[in-house]
């Protein structure tokens, strides 16, 4: 399952919701009659759009079944996902995030970097977060450094500039510089 979106908070005293989406096409995946599922007491719940509405970009849903304030309160916090298989094919050099979690990270030398642990930030400006011996890396998700990125090899290859994975190792001590 690849996460789609989260559930902000309740909206109004009729069941609906408002989504923070966490997907480039939610005019597409928030629909009427779309599915979504979320993990309720360790249970996987299917939730069924029954209307929808978009102000300033973010999704006002109401969910079949879901028809009252405390219904939907009761439903803030969790994680809309949808099936791997139902997600819309990128086009070439692009990737999901799930397919980069668990991928293994080293730089253009050979040196191994760690793993990836997730992926931060938005479309326009993602980091991965490396988990290695160096502890905790944080890797602008950029064409410049990522040379490759093979998901289906569990492999991406970068080149850092000089003091990339020092500076953003977390635990190591380095002085802050000042933006000129």
């Amino acid at each position: 399952m690849a996460a789609v979106g989260r559930i902000a908070r309740a909206h109004g005293n009729q069941g609906r919701v408002i989504i923070d989406a966490d997907t480039d096409f939610p005019h597409e995946r928030f629909r009427p009659e779309g599915e979504l599922f979320v993990q309720r007491g360790g249970d996987l719940v299917r939730l069924v759009i029954a209307d929808v509405r978009f102000h300033r970009e973010r999704p006002i849903v109401a969910f079949a079944g879901v028809d009252t304030m405390d219904e939907a309160e009761a439903l803030a916090g969790l994680e809309l996902r949808v099936p791997v298989d139902r997600l819309a094919p990128l086009p070439a050099g692009t990737f999901y995030r799930h397919a980069l979690v668990g991928c293994r990270v080293e730089t253009a030398g050979g040196e191994d970097v760690g793993v990836v642990r997730r992926v931060d930030g938005s479309p326009g400006g993602s980091h991965l977060v490396v988990e290695g011996a160096r502890g905790e890396v944080l890797i602008p998700l950029a064409v410049d450094i990522c040379r490759v990125i093979d998901p289906d090899a569990r492999r991406i290859v970068i080149d850092p500039p000089d003091g990339l994975l020092d500076l953003n190792s977390r635990g190591t001590s380095v002085a802050p510089t000042r933006e000129r």
